[in-house]
């Protein structure tokens, strides 16, 4: 009987746990040139014991365009996050600038696809972004 009760109460806690999804669209540039080759990702951020993860990652194409999109099961709403790696402005220090921007959580939706995309619009990479970070690795 203990072990059906375990095996229910690990069930209903499972279907709470609901899928989210959420994406990203933008342009980005070094001055006045695309940055071509810059890496993207997007993460759902975590508080607490719980590691972040990672819902998808790419590079800018040839005119500076991303599109990220994924979606993670959480019971709490997620927290997604968009980080931008990369050399524009950048001469010989060690390490790539590191971007972070939060996303709206009116962009987030229930199921696999998000509904719409957040448009980050276009991003010059020159630009010192406040908490700006390196990433060393």
């Amino acid at each position: 009987m203990k072990y059906f009760i375990l095996a229910f109460a690990l069930f209903g806690c499972s279907l709470a746990m609901r899928q989210q999804a959420v994406g990203v669209e933008g342009k980005l540039m070094c001055g006045q040139k695309p940055a071509v080759g810059v890496k993207v990702k997007l993460w759902e951020e975590d508080s607490g014991p719980d590691p972040d993860d990672l819902l998808e990652e790419g590079k800018t194409n040839h005119n500076g365009e991303f599109s990220l999109k994924g979606y993670e099961r959480e019971l709490t709403p997620i927290d997604p996050i968009f980080k931008v790696y990369h050399d524009c402005d950048d001469g010989m220090k060690p390490g790539q600038r590191k971007l972070k921007f939060k996303i709206p959580s009116s962009y987030v939706s229930d199921g696999t696809v998000p509904k719409r995309m957040f448009p980050i619009g276009i991003l010059n990479l020159e630009t010192i972004f406040p908490g700006e970070e390196r990433d060393l690795l």
